[in-house]
Protein backbone atom coordinates (compact mmCIF):
# COMPACT_ATOMS: atom_id res chain seq x y z
CA UNK A 1 0.00 0.00 0.00
CA UNK A 2 2.76 2.29 1.23
CA UNK A 3 4.66 1.62 -2.62
CA UNK A 4 1.53 2.09 -4.86
CA UNK A 5 0.64 5.28 -2.89
CA UNK A 6 4.50 7.00 -3.37
CA UNK A 7 4.15 6.37 -7.06
CA UNK A 8 0.83 8.48 -7.27
CA UNK A 9 -0.43 11.69 -7.55
CA UNK A 10 -3.30 13.50 -6.12
CA UNK A 11 -5.49 15.09 -9.10
CA UNK A 12 -8.01 16.99 -6.65
CA UNK A 13 -7.45 18.90 -3.59
CA UNK A 14 -9.79 20.53 -1.29
CA UNK A 15 -8.98 23.81 -0.18
CA UNK A 16 -8.05 24.98 3.41
CA UNK A 17 -6.86 28.38 3.25
CA UNK A 18 -5.78 31.40 0.97
CA UNK A 19 -2.35 32.78 2.49
CA UNK A 20 -1.63 36.06 1.50
CA UNK A 21 1.72 37.54 0.64
CA UNK A 22 3.53 38.65 3.83
CA UNK A 23 3.37 42.25 4.91
CA UNK A 24 6.25 43.53 6.89
CA UNK A 25 5.66 46.38 9.95
CA UNK A 26 8.80 48.35 8.04
CA UNK A 27 7.52 47.50 4.44
CA UNK A 28 3.92 48.48 3.84
CA UNK A 29 4.67 46.64 0.67
CA UNK A 30 3.61 42.29 0.35
CA UNK A 31 6.28 40.31 -0.09
CA UNK A 32 6.40 36.78 -1.75
CA UNK A 33 2.86 35.99 -3.40
CA UNK A 34 -0.64 34.23 -2.25
CA UNK A 35 -0.71 30.88 -1.82
CA UNK A 36 -3.32 28.12 -1.46
CA UNK A 37 -2.77 25.21 1.42
CA UNK A 38 -4.71 22.65 0.09
CA UNK A 39 -5.10 18.31 1.24
CA UNK A 40 -5.28 15.87 -1.79
CA UNK A 41 -8.67 13.45 -1.90
CA UNK A 42 -7.38 10.32 -2.75
CA UNK A 43 -3.98 10.31 0.01
CA UNK A 44 -4.58 13.44 1.96
CA UNK A 45 -1.39 15.08 0.86
CA UNK A 46 -1.08 18.35 2.25
CA UNK A 47 0.27 20.97 -0.38
CA UNK A 48 0.76 24.10 -1.08
CA UNK A 49 -0.57 25.51 -4.19
CA UNK A 50 -0.05 28.35 -6.42
CA UNK A 51 -3.25 30.33 -7.64
CA UNK A 52 -4.15 31.46 -11.01
CA UNK A 53 -3.83 35.27 -11.18
CA UNK A 54 -7.20 36.91 -10.85
CA UNK A 55 -8.85 33.34 -9.64
CA UNK A 56 -11.24 33.60 -6.20
CA UNK A 57 -10.70 30.56 -4.63
CA UNK A 58 -12.31 30.12 -1.05
CA UNK A 59 -11.62 27.50 1.28
CA UNK A 60 -13.64 24.01 1.47
CA UNK A 61 -13.67 24.38 -2.51
CA UNK A 62 -12.62 21.36 -4.45
CA UNK A 63 -10.34 22.00 -7.45
CA UNK A 64 -8.52 19.67 -9.98
CA UNK A 65 -4.76 19.62 -9.32
CA UNK A 66 -3.10 17.29 -12.23
CA UNK A 67 -0.60 17.84 -14.62
CA UNK A 68 -2.91 19.30 -17.21
CA UNK A 69 -5.83 20.51 -15.40
CA UNK A 70 -7.54 23.97 -16.41
CA UNK A 71 -8.50 25.64 -13.33
CA UNK A 72 -7.43 27.50 -10.74
CA UNK A 73 -4.89 25.83 -9.86
CA UNK A 74 -1.44 27.27 -11.78
CA UNK A 75 0.53 24.76 -10.59
CA UNK A 76 1.65 22.66 -7.40
CA UNK A 77 4.22 24.61 -5.30
CA UNK A 78 5.36 21.97 -3.05
CA UNK A 79 4.17 18.76 -0.55
CA UNK A 80 4.09 20.38 2.72
CA UNK A 81 3.76 18.98 6.27
CA UNK A 82 1.18 19.66 9.15
CA UNK A 83 3.83 21.84 10.73
CA UNK A 84 3.55 24.13 7.98
CA UNK A 85 0.23 24.52 7.99
CA UNK A 86 -1.38 28.07 8.93
CA UNK A 87 -2.90 28.65 12.20
CA UNK A 88 -6.51 28.97 9.68
CA UNK A 89 -5.09 25.42 7.51
CA UNK A 90 -4.70 23.38 10.50
CA UNK A 91 -8.51 24.98 11.92
CA UNK A 92 -10.26 23.72 8.35
CA UNK A 93 -8.40 20.25 8.41
CA UNK A 94 -10.87 18.34 10.23
CA UNK A 95 -13.42 19.80 8.91
CA UNK A 96 -12.53 19.18 5.30
CA UNK A 97 -11.06 15.62 6.03
CA UNK A 98 -14.45 14.68 6.96
CA UNK A 99 -16.24 16.00 4.00
CA UNK A 100 -13.81 13.96 1.89
CA UNK A 101 -14.32 10.70 4.12
CA UNK A 102 -18.09 11.62 3.69
CA UNK A 103 -17.87 11.90 0.26
CA UNK A 104 -15.73 8.57 -0.24
CA UNK A 105 -17.92 6.84 2.51
CA UNK A 106 -17.74 3.00 0.60
CA UNK A 107 -13.95 3.22 0.25
CA UNK A 108 -13.54 3.60 4.14
CA UNK A 109 -16.92 1.16 4.94
CA UNK A 110 -14.58 -1.67 2.64
CA UNK A 111 -11.86 -0.72 4.79
CA UNK A 112 -13.77 -2.11 7.81
CA UNK A 113 -14.92 -4.85 5.27
CA UNK A 114 -11.65 -6.19 5.13
CA UNK A 115 -8.97 -4.46 6.87
CA UNK A 116 -6.40 -8.00 7.91
CA UNK A 117 -4.30 -8.86 10.80
CA UNK A 118 -0.98 -6.70 10.83
CA UNK A 119 0.40 -9.69 13.64
CA UNK A 120 -0.55 -12.16 15.62
CA UNK A 121 -1.67 -9.76 18.28
CA UNK A 122 -2.75 -7.05 16.35
CA UNK A 123 -5.06 -6.01 13.73
CA UNK A 124 -5.64 -3.33 11.79
CA UNK A 125 -8.86 -2.13 12.74
CA UNK A 126 -7.20 -1.79 16.43
CA UNK A 127 -5.06 1.44 14.86
CA UNK A 128 -8.66 3.13 14.84
CA UNK A 129 -8.72 5.34 17.79
CA UNK A 130 -11.04 3.75 20.10
CA UNK A 131 -10.95 -0.09 19.05
CA UNK A 132 -9.94 -2.16 21.33
CA UNK A 133 -9.89 -6.20 21.22
CA UNK A 134 -13.62 -6.35 22.18
CA UNK A 135 -14.90 -4.15 19.94
CA UNK A 136 -12.57 -5.61 17.00
CA UNK A 137 -13.96 -8.93 17.56
CA UNK A 138 -17.44 -7.51 17.41
CA UNK A 139 -16.52 -5.94 14.07
CA UNK A 140 -15.22 -9.16 12.59
CA UNK A 141 -18.27 -11.16 13.77
CA UNK A 142 -20.88 -8.87 12.42
CA UNK A 143 -18.96 -8.74 8.68
CA UNK A 144 -18.74 -12.32 8.61
CA UNK A 145 -22.17 -12.39 8.96
CA UNK A 146 -22.95 -9.57 6.34
CA UNK A 147 -20.38 -6.82 4.80
CA UNK A 148 -21.30 -3.36 6.19
CA UNK A 149 -22.83 -1.25 3.52
CA UNK A 150 -22.83 2.42 5.19
CA UNK A 151 -21.46 4.07 8.31
CA UNK A 152 -24.80 4.36 9.63
CA UNK A 153 -24.48 0.14 9.14
CA UNK A 154 -21.74 0.00 11.15
CA UNK A 155 -22.89 1.83 13.95
CA UNK A 156 -26.65 -0.28 14.22
CA UNK A 157 -24.76 -3.19 14.36
CA UNK A 158 -21.32 -2.56 16.59
CA UNK A 159 -20.62 -0.27 19.63
CA UNK A 160 -18.60 2.14 17.19
CA UNK A 161 -21.09 5.13 17.20
CA UNK A 162 -19.54 7.60 15.06
CA UNK A 163 -17.10 5.36 12.24
CA UNK A 164 -16.98 8.94 10.05
CA UNK A 165 -15.22 10.51 13.13
CA UNK A 166 -13.02 7.82 14.10
CA UNK A 167 -11.60 7.71 10.15
CA UNK A 168 -11.55 11.40 10.55
CA UNK A 169 -9.25 11.23 14.10
CA UNK A 170 -7.01 8.51 12.00
CA UNK A 171 -6.15 10.46 9.40
CA UNK A 172 -5.44 13.62 11.11
CA UNK A 173 -2.98 11.10 13.79
CA UNK A 174 -1.31 10.30 10.17
CA UNK A 175 -0.71 13.34 9.20
CA UNK A 176 0.52 14.91 12.39
CA UNK A 177 3.23 11.91 11.90
CA UNK A 178 1.58 10.60 15.40
CA UNK A 179 1.63 6.79 13.81
CA UNK A 180 4.15 3.96 12.98
CA UNK A 181 1.91 2.52 10.04
CA UNK A 182 -0.17 3.95 7.52
CA UNK A 183 -4.40 3.32 6.45
CA UNK A 184 -5.20 6.30 4.92
CA UNK A 185 -2.29 8.75 4.10
CA UNK A 186 0.37 8.73 1.64
CA UNK A 187 3.16 8.25 3.73
CA UNK A 188 6.01 11.06 4.38
CA UNK A 189 9.63 10.97 2.69
CA UNK A 190 11.29 8.29 4.67
CA UNK A 191 15.04 9.96 3.14
CA UNK A 192 16.50 12.92 5.08
CA UNK A 193 17.36 14.47 1.47
CA UNK A 194 13.89 13.70 0.10
CA UNK A 195 12.55 15.24 3.21
CA UNK A 196 14.57 18.65 2.40
CA UNK A 197 13.28 18.67 -0.80
CA UNK A 198 9.94 20.00 0.02
CA UNK A 199 11.93 23.16 0.84
CA UNK A 200 13.88 23.95 -2.60
CA UNK A 201 11.92 26.16 -4.97
CA UNK A 202 9.81 24.87 -7.86
CA UNK A 203 11.67 24.26 -11.08
CA UNK A 204 11.89 27.48 -14.08
CA UNK A 205 9.23 26.75 -16.17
Amino acid sequence: MEESQNRAFESHGYVLAIIPPKVFLRDNRPRGETVVQAVGESFFTLLELSPRHGTTINPQERVPIHRNAKGKIDHVKRRIFYDDLAPESSEELPLVIEMIVTKHEHKFVQFFNEAKPLTTRMHSLQLLPGIGQTLMWAILEERKREPFKSFEDIAARTKLQHPKKVITARIIDELKEEVKRWLFVKPPPRDEDERDHRDRPPPRR
